[in-house]
């Protein structure tokens, strides 16, 4: 249950199927087929994300024109650029940009987080005249290409979605290897995957983003406060385990800031603020940059739209095909994005909804629900809905929180299934990382908010 409090938790095997079924994370679309096993992220550059501009752009990784001058007679206000990390969160990376330009990060402007071990590129805004900053900017794996200034910031989730490069390794050699990645390629083109909010939304290594977001909306700083910064979770590096333990035992934040490992500067900016304010939790939380507080509460609202979508399908009812009370909302005919045109299954419209989603028109949704969220317009899920709500102790005022308001959280909804595009495979070779193993690296593209590691996770099983 959400509100349980302990001081660690420990996976059986720290396997990552133990961490996706503790974020709700339980179904497979093509579980009658085996997995091929194997590793990804091995290193950073077997994980290669490009955004997708809202045009429709695939950025370069190399992408770089001649910057031309800000003027304010174009009325330019921003300096906008496409930003390369290696190995590094965005968060990370848009905290080190702002340091070295002296500028808030609040007012550094991104579309959409990328992951962290890979390559990526994707566009960057900054209020005012940057560009000759940003032209002598260097900073360890972060590069600035393509800088250009711009009359418009870049919005968060203005971009279309991702394409990725990614590299499996360490893969068993079988006799009919390329024979299972294609049937299972096959399947994943024709049915999609559940569009779970994949473990990147939670912590791979300490998957509590959920825990803090139900703590802040409960008002429980304290908690809050433990979860991020002293509870344990054995998959995470033993040094960080060491630091949380003896901080959560002595409480001397002084010298806590000398061994708390550099790498957690989050947790540090609150035990520094704790030094010098014993007790103020609220304090201390906020600290955090806002829109890393927006995230932890937006993903509770994942925690609950993956419970609702695996009970969906532990009651056998399907991803692809509509029943009575399902929410189908109609899409764009140009891009596919969703619009607010939104109709229940199960009357009139049933034959029309049905050939709406055919055409890929129409796409079955769940609520992400916020603040003055309306579950009637979800009937069925609304029942699965109250059923996690019991199941997690879950006190429904939490939904009335100011905060759903302040972060602009309000109700939403998210397709309970995705397709990938142009899902291919680029290799199947020997690993020369793994003697006597395979590797495969495959290329496809998805919309917005759509997790790649869903893709690979029904690959590898």
């Amino acid at each position: 249950m959400l509100g349980q409090k302990n001081n660690s938790l420990d996976f059986k095997n720290n396997d990552e199927k133990e961490v996706e079924k503790f974020v709700g994370i339980e179904n497979y679309c093509t579980a009658s087929i085996k997995g091929i096993g194997g590793v990804y992220k091995y290193n950073f550059k077997d994980f290669i994300v490009k955004e997708i501009t809202s045009t429709g752009q695939v950025l370069d990784i190399k992408e770089d024109y001649p910057t031309p001058p800000f003027s304010d007679n174009s009325k330019n206000r921003y300096t906008t650029f496409n930003l390369i990390k290696i190995n590094r969160s965005t968060f990370e990376a848009i905290k080190e940009v702002s340091k070295v330009l002296k500028i808030h990060s609040d007012s550094i402007n991104y579309a959409g987080l990328k992951d962290k071990r890979s390559i990526s590129v994707q566009q960057v805004s900054i209020g005012g005249d940057h560009v000759d900053q940003l032209t002598q900017l260097k900073i360890k794996d972060l590069f600035v290409r393509n800088i250009h200034p711009s009359k418009k910031p870049v919005k968060l989730g203005s971009h279309y979605g991702n394409d990725f490069v990614i590299t499996i390794r360490n893969i068993e050699k079988i006799i009919n290897l390329e024979d299972v990645i294609k049937s299972i390629i096959d399947k994943i083109v024709e049915n999609g995957v559940p569009n779970y909010f994949g473990l990147q939304r939670f912590g791979s290594l300490r998957p509590n983003s959920h825990l803090i977001g139900f703590h802040l909306l409960n008002q429980d700083y304290e908690s809050a406060y433990e979860e991020f910064v002293t509870k344990t979770y054995s998959t995470e590096s033993p040094k960080a385990k060491k630091a949380r333990n003896k901080l959560k035992l002595d409480h001397d934040y002084e010298k806590a800031l000398e061994y708390f490992p550099k790498s957690l500067n989050y947790e540090l900016d609150m035990i520094h603020f704790l030094k010098d304010h014993p007790g103020n939790y609220k304090g201390a939380i906020n600290t955090l940059p806002t829109r890393l507080k927006m995230l932890l509460i937006s993903s509770f609202q994942s925690y609950l739209f993956n419970k609702l979508v695996s009970l969906r399908l532990k009651k056998d009812i399907p991803l692809l095909k509509p029943v009575k009370g399902d929410a189908i909302c109609i899409l764009e005919e140009e891009n596919g994005n969703m619009t607010q045109v939104k109709y229940t299954y199960g009357g009139p419209h049933d034959k029309n909804l049905e050939e709406a989603i055919k055409l890929k028109r129409g796409v079955i949704v769940a609520p992400l629900v916020g603040i003055n969220a309306n579950l009637d317009e979800f009937p069925l899920m609304k029942t699965l809905f109250d059923e996690i709500i019991q199941q997690e102790g879950i006190d429904i005022s939490i939904f009335n929180s100011e905060l759903f308001e302040k972060f602009k959280l309000k109700g939403s909804y998210r397709p309970i299934y995705m397709k990938p595009a142009g899902l291919k495979i680029l290799e199947l070779s020997e690993d020369e990382f793994h003697s006597g193993k395979m590797k495969l690296t495959i290329e496809f593209s998805l919309v917005r908010g759509s997790y790649a590691t869903l893709i690979l996770r029904e690959l590898m099983k």
